[in-house]
């Protein structure tokens, strides 16, 4: 799978056109072919709207980081599509461009909501929302359904408005009686239009149901649907509005655009009476069932039925793939604008997480977890997204590293160190998001992140940003199946494996983490050598994780992979229903090569981790403190040691087991290596190197230095030298390499 990104390709072949001589470093970034520094920038308050007031920050970032690409958004009461924003970005980009940084700028929906909302009224986003109550035989009952309110999320906070409810409507009313089984499917009567409406506003719908003289036992739904100040997730024209956002700043000088934690307005973990609903989703779920009805299909989502668990579970699956499929889309279509827009070089952040410390109940409400369908340059995550999804992202999405938005408050910045070393470990970098609450006005919240070591830290770990081509190598997969994942119906909800990943990783074997809809998706295949593949990580291992309420045509490519017999295949738990709710033998239409296993976590990670050994694969990660070794997918070895007093790194004298071999390294913070087949010697980086040893390969340096070296395919040396001044080392210069020379910026004075 091909890189997304038009430079991608030639991030390792082109350098040498780009390194200059070996004078002094004149630059603290990056060339635009090699994956870059990216800082976070965030507009909070109208002072920022001030003429000039972006030059401080940008000044600042620019003479003390490395950072080439700033993320930036708005977080004030103005929208993308006001005049003075678009005049402000403009000038912003440009005055970036001069420095040395590109901006890539939030030009997201969500930011022109009151624009949206003024074009087309009727296509907001809708909640609906189910109350349940007794029905009386004496007199009315009276129903009453609140509106959810003002959900907020980040593209609220200080901005125009939450997402309020503006509206509210009477969807239906059903009448029903609820056994020991739950409802009784032929007692289910839509009484709508025998009810009154008492009250049909943004804060409330009451209904009131006439009196029924065979109430005994029967119960009434109230289905109310709330309209939010935000534009519909299945609005015809959302994809065009997004589109006339770009063309507005097609006259910016961009470098790109972001988009963060797209999908429905934030809400609560509440899963089964809440809804994201709409006419247009209504119509949209029609097509793709066969002429379903959503609201009925609610119904069955909100309460079991008698008899009717096949058509429940259905319901919900086919709810939570359109939801995904959708929002995956318009994703789609939001990183083809950007490269319409502002080049195919353009950057595409940021990431389509939202909670990712887990893939938890308020993720789905938001997306249904479409993470691995959400198109980005390179792999994007946020917080404490778990590495196992972090990997398989950068595995989709091409490119050498995946990237983390990180951020915490002025009492935890040491976690920024932290997180800088262990991602360099799992094949990773940062996006420096300012600290969150910040210090005090008067300290712009990116500054403490600029003083000490934290970026010579960063600076030293981008060297591998010059040799790497690929990220961590993972061994084994854990596809989960989404639509048991995902189904509250079913009893795999909310369990998608990623604690059977974690553990895997703990023992030495990182396993990525893939959504069985990757499977339709064509993204993961069976690979013209009979490996299980995704992206360029060819798997030892995959284990289905809980396969029940699978479409049937994923049993093909199971066959498949067992066929072509290079990847050993486990299932844990049973496959006994299909995607639209009916019986099923799955497990028979399963390959035999595939090994059925217990639920135990810890005994499938002893079981796969015993056959990976078997075949003689020896743990390829290990990470104590900040400090570790791992294995990239390109064969690169990578040794890294640091803490978090020296965010700049620890030595690290020590050998480097490689190809049943080892090299012998003296550098500081971060050393890695990768050898061709015949063992000499095909890319280095360090920090601070002093000497490296490898078979005839040995260079000692008379001071150290921050060093990248690598062969092109042609057998040509080209290097990087960071920090220091002075004419390129002998032992260096004798390689006859092209030199790249780059500077690392100063700490930001106290």
């Amino acid at each position: 799978m091909k890189a997304p990104c038009a430079q991608a390709a030639a991030w390792l072949l082109s350098l040498a056109v780009l390194a200059g001589a070996a004078g002094p470093a004149t630059s603290y970034r990056l060339p635009e072919n090699v994956p870059p520094d990216i800082g976070a920038w965030f507009w909070e308050s109208l002072d920022d709207f001030k003429p000039g007031e972006y030059k401080e920050f940008i000044d600042r970032v620019a003479e003390h980081s490395p950072f080439r690409v700033l993320t930036t958004s708005q977080r004030v009461p103005k929208e993308v599509t006001d005049a003075e924003v678009h005049e402000l970005v403009k000038a912003a980009a440009a005055y970036a461009r001069q420095r040395g940084l590109v901006v890539a700028y939030d030009l997201d929906i969500r930011l022109a909501r009151a624009a949206f909302h003024k074009q087309y009224p009727h296509e907001m986003q809708e909640m609906l929302r189910i109350r349940e109550a007794d029905l009386s035989a004496a007199g009315e009952t009276r129903v009453a359904v609140p509106s959810a309110g003002g959900p907020q999320d980040h593209m609220t906070w200080g901005s125009k408005a939450s997402y309020y409810a503006m509206s509210g409507r009477l969807a239906r009313v059903y009448s029903y009686v609820r056994g020991a089984d739950g409802i009784e499917p032929e007692t289910v009567r839509d009484i709508t239009s025998l009810c009154r409406i008492g009250e049909a506003s943004a804060k409330q719908v009451i209904v009131n149901i006439p009196p029924d003289k065979t109430a005994a036992g029967r119960k009434a739904a109230a289905m109310a649907a709330f309209a939010h100040f935000s534009p519909d997730v299945f609005a015809p024209h959302l994809l065009e509005f997004q589109r006339t956002i770009f063309a507005a700043y097609k006259d910016a000088p961009l470098g790109g655009a972001m988009k963060d934690e797209w999908g429905f307005p934030a809400s609560s973990d509440a899963i089964g009476n809440d809804f994201w609903f709409s006419r247009h989703r209504a119509e949209d779920y029609a097509r793709r069932t066969g002429g379903r009805d959503l609201v009925r299909d609610c119904l069955r989502m909100f309460a079991a039925e008698r008899g009717g668990a096949g058509r429940r579970v259905a319901a919900i699956d086919s709810f939570v793939e359109q939801a995904w499929q959708r929002n995956a889309e318009i994703e789609a279509d939001y990183y083809r604008a950007t490269k319409e827009t502002f080049g195919p070089a353009a950057f595409v952040g940021t990431h389509p997480t939202w909670i990712g410390a887990a893939l938890g109940k308020q993720e789905l409400n938001k997306n249904g977890w479409d993470w691995w369908a959400v198109r980005r340059d390179f792999g994007q995550t946020d917080e404490e997204t778990p590495y196992c999804c972090r990997t398989a992202l950068a595995k989709k999405w091409g490119g050498a590293v995946w990237y983390n938005q990180w951020y915490a408050d002025p009492k935890r910045i040491s976690t920024y160190t932290r997180q800088l070393w262990e991602s360099a470990l799992g094949g990773g970098r940062l996006n420096y998001h300012p600290l969150y609450p910040p210090l005090m006005r008067s300290v712009p919240a990116t500054t403490p992140l600029l003083r000490g070591e934290l970026m010579r830290g960063q600076c030293r770990v981008r060297l591998l940003n010059f040799i790497s081509k690929t990220t961590l190598d993972c061994p084994v997969a854990v596809v989960f199946g989404h639509p048991a994942a995902t189904n509250w119906a079913g009893p795999f909800f909310n369990d998608s494996g990623a604690r059977l990943a974690g553990r895997l990783w703990g023992a030495g074997f990182p396993a990525d983490l893939i959504p069985s809809y990757e499977i339709a998706q064509g993204a993961l295949e069976v690979s013209g050598d009979g490996s299980v593949r995704y992206g360029p990580q060819r798997y030892a291992a995959v284990v289905l994780y809980h396969p029940d309420f699978e479409k049937p045509s994923a049993a093909g490519f199971w066959k498949r992979a067992a066929a072509g017999g290079k990847t050993a295949l486990y299932r844990v738990g049973n496959w006994t229903t299909s995607f639209d709710g009916t019986p099923l033998d799955g497990n028979a239409a399963l390959p035999p090569q595939m090994t059925a296993l217990g639920p135990d976590e810890f005994q499938v990670m002893l079981a796969v981790v015993a056959a990976l050994r078997e075949r003689r694969l020896a743990p390829s990660y290990q990470c104590k403190g900040l400090s570790g070794r791992c294995r990239l997918v390109d064969g690169t070895e990578v040794a890294v040691a640091a803490d978090q007093e020296h965010a700049a790194g620890l030595p690290i004298r020590t050998a480097i087991p490689i190809r049943g071999g080892s090299v012998q390294v003296d550098a500081e913070g971060i050393a890695a290596v990768r050898l061709d087949k015949d063992g000499k010697l095909e890319a280095l980086a360090a920090g601070g190197l002093k000497s490296f040893r490898a078979g005839a390969s040995t260079i000692d340096l008379p001071e150290r230095s921050d060093v990248a070296l690598w062969r092109d395919e042609a057998g040509k040396w080209h290097g990087v030298l960071q920090a220091g001044a002075g004419p390129v080392p002998r032992p260096l210069a004798a390689l006859g390499a092209d030199w790249l020379r780059l500077a690392v910026p100063p700490p930001c004075p106290p």
